[in-house]
């Protein structure tokens, strides 16, 4: 079945949207560079190509504002002008929050944001010689106005001219449309089309995405082909009734100055032959214009797919490994039937092929939902340079771990809170120029992001080399807000009271600005984090700076998992977690205020009871138990399981919070034989371990986790699958 035109619109827009705002991204990334080098010919080139790419594509899908925009801002990009030089890194940071802005309220069908402003400013920086009058202060014009050219704008006019001075040739095609067509706006789009494959259309009537009923199209193209050539092209049968083509005049091109028959003594001709098929290369080196539909599409093995799509692969992958569960398990019941049996050891050899090619498989589609988190990273620089003007310091970024692969929908999520973790630590964190000087310090600040993968945890860390957090203005301010009471605050450890600017409406900011003092900030990554069970820890040091480190879990995965049980449920964490298991009695573990320690060789265990503790009684301490040592970020604790399962291959489905209510899950999975498994969030057990003091700890963890696999069970069921 044929897409509809409207369909294929749709489409291409969509399209357009991913691949512009690559573009503004890479806009934004050379006007910081061009910032620091101005008028570095290289990156300006590079900016050139961009706004020319953006502005083609924005006329394809026939964003008329956005397009002239850019075409606009393409004048300042083209000059030579060393004056004007250190005024376009500005200016192209202001056009490239326009045109995020513009592509927002394209894709949301809103309001268009006001972009005049920004217009007059590129034309003062493009045209200086204009005064606010119209009358020119400089040279003198080279060109008369194109034939119609009140159809066209001074920007138009404006291009017309400087191609003309640039000795070029400019043609005026005039295309009259047949009355009989059917789709007028269909055939003019044909014939801008190919207008375009002609040369550089400098001016067109009716503009690009207007609905006006004219029945002709015109315009201005710098082209090296022949008036006959273009008119040829034009002449397209049952759209085109009449082309007319008239060379505009203007200085000479170079080839044909620099040829025998001009270089005699006699007269010049005006213009050049009109049927001259000749063509040359432009002395502009060719990556400097390279054609809109070439430089957006990027390399030919790159297919953009929505992640919709990636996700439905990962849950088929899912199932697979599923049923690779179940047939193990039929294999290992047919093998103890049929111990002799001759198929068995075929069945055998099929079962391990099919198990290599699909580990294979796990591992491909995982890398396809994986990005590096350099995608997010690259915003940041911008971030920095903007809130740094506005407070009035110098800062430097430090950007590593790049190449880290994060899972997108992760990805996408932190982005809120890592905005507002750096705008704090610029704002907050480092000191103006004259503090740091006082402290002896230089006086650029340095914030740093990194990321790396630690155990089964992605780590993101927002470090600066500031004044540090100061934890009793961070208590006395909490005592004020009354989120302390004073005697609370007589025994909170310094983590506690560092913990306590994640709560809403905290701030230790003097006064309301425009970056932060409302309190609103921290708690949104608190928030995010919760919902994606991670955790945030901070540490700092009074005039050496802070560190905010963000623990990632991962909450869709396939991993490899060590099963156990407690109080009869199924439950798993992951195996790349566990340091060692040991074994011990119950007389060994011994209770510290409220805390279970074991001996373990040189060093005193924490342990965390998931189960209910034994009766008391004569033969209580004889009873065995395992430990599982586990390592969670710096942190090494036990936990007290009651039987350990095995081992098993699982695939990690994150649950919402109407299955499961407490943060001490991550996801579920579920075994060969459809029994559900827990998959415990070691990261939120940690901090549920040792931020509450309760009398009996373990009693109230296995009241949570009795409480979620209960809830898991009944989801599991109401599904309609297998408990």
């Amino acid at each position: 079945m044929t897409a509809s035109p409207e369909d294929r619109m749709a489409e291409l827009r969509e399209l357009f949207f991913e691949s512009a705002a690559e573009l503004v991204q890479n806009l934004n990334e050379q006007a910081l560079r061009l910032e620091k080098s101005p008028g570095e010919a290289e990156t300006v080139r590079s900016l050139r190509r961009t706004v020319h790419t953006l502005k083609g594509d924005a006329a394809a899908c026939g964003f008329r504002e956005l397009s002239e925009l850019a075409h606009q801002f393409e004048d300042v990009l083209t000059l030579e002008n060393p004056d004007a030089a250190p005024l376009v890194p500005e200016i192209a940071l202001r056009a490239a929050d326009v045109f995020a802005a513009l592509l927002v309220a394209y894709r949301k069908k809103k309001k268009l944001p006001e972009i005049q402003s920004l217009r007059e400013d590129i034309a003062r920086l493009a045209h200086p010689e204009l005064s606010s009058t119209g009358k020119k202060t400089g040279r003198k014009k080279s060109s008369s106005p194109a034939p119609h050219s009140a159809r066209w704008s001074e920007y138009e006019q404006l291009a017309i001219a400087r191609a003309s001075e640039e000795g070029r040739r400019v043609y005026h095609v005039e295309v009259q449309l047949d009355p009989q067509c059917s789709m007028p706006i269909a055939a003019r789009q044909l014939i801008r089309g190919a207008l375009a494959a002609l040369g550089e259309v400098l001016a067109l009537y009716p503009p690009e995405g207007s609905r006006e009923s004219a029945g002709r199209v015109e315009a201005a193209v710098a082209s090296e082909k022949s008036a006959e050539q273009i008119r040829a092209k034009c002449k397209i049968p049952t759209i085109a009734l009449s082309v007319r083509v008239s060379l505009l005049p203007g200085k000479m091109p170079a080839r044909e100055r620099s040829s025998p028959a001009s270089s005699s003594s006699g007269p010049r001709p005006e213009t050049p032959p009109a049927a001259s098929s000749e063509t040359t290369a432009p002395s502009a080196a060719p990556s400097e214009e390279l054609p809109a539909a070439f430089a957006s599409a990027g390399p030919d093995n790159i297919l953009r797919v929505d992640a919709e799509r990636i996700d439905n692969v990962l849950n088929l992958v899912g199932e697979l490994i599923l049923a690779k569960s179940m047939l193990q398990q039929t294999l290992h019941e047919f093998s103890q039937r049929f111990s002799k049996d001759g198929l068995r050891s075929k069945f055998a050899d099929a079962m391990a092929f099919q198990a290599r090619v699909l580990n294979d498989l796990q591992r491909s589609v995982m890398k396809i939902r994986m990005v590096p988190v350099e995608q997010l990273f690259r915003r940041f620089p911008r971030v920095v340079r903007d809130v740094a003007r506005q407070c009035g310091k110098q800062v430097d970024l430090i950007v590593k771990g790049g190449d880290t692969d994060l899972d997108k929908g992760i990805l996408d999520a932190i982005a809120e809170p890592l905005t507002h973790l750096v705008r704090n630590a610029v704002d907050h964190g480092i000191e103006s120029t004259e503090e740091r000087a006082r402290a002896g310090k230089r006086p650029q600040g340095t914030l740093r992001l990194n990321a790396y993968h630690q155990g089964n945890q992605v780590v993101i860390e927002v470090s600066d080399d500031g004044r540090g957090i100061d934890v009793d203005k961070v208590r006395q301010r909490a005592l004020a807000q009354g989120l302390l009471s004073t005697e609370q605050a007589s025994r909170v450890t310094e983590t506690e009271t560092l913990e306590l600017i994640f709560r809403p409406g905290f701030s230790t900011a003097e006064e309301i600005t425009e970056i932060s003092g409302r309190g609103v900030g921290l708690d949104v990554v608190q928030s995010v984090l919760e919902r994606l069970k991670g955790t945030a820890q901070i540490e700092t040091q009074a005039g050496r700076g802070t560190t905010f480190r963000l623990r990632l879990p991962l909450t869709l995965a396939i991993i490899k998992a060590l099963l156990f049980r407690v109080e009869r449920r199924l439950y798993a964490i992951p195996l790349n977690a566990v340091v060692e298991i040991a074994r011990t009695l119950e007389s060994e573990i011994h209770q510290v205020e409220h805390y279970e320690v074991l001996q373990l060789r040189n060093e005193v265990l924490p342990l965390l009871r998931l189960g209910l503790p034994p009766q008391a009684g004569p033969e209580s301490g004889s009873q065995k138990a395992f430990v599982l040592v586990i390592a969670s970020g710096d942190r090494k604790f036990g936990l007290i399981v009651d039987e350990l399962v095995g081992e098993e291959e699982l695939v990690i489905k994150a649950l919402d919070d109407q299955s499961v209510s407490t943060d001490l899950i991550s996801g579920a999975s579920i075994l060969g034989d459809g029994r559900v498994v827990l998959i415990l969030n070691l990261s939120a057990l940690v901090e549920r371990f040792t931020q509450g003091r309760p009398d009996q700890p373990g009693a109230r963890m296995a009241g949570l986790l009795l409480s979620a696999s209960d809830q898991a069970l009944a989801a599991r069921s109401a599904a309609g699958g297998s408990a």
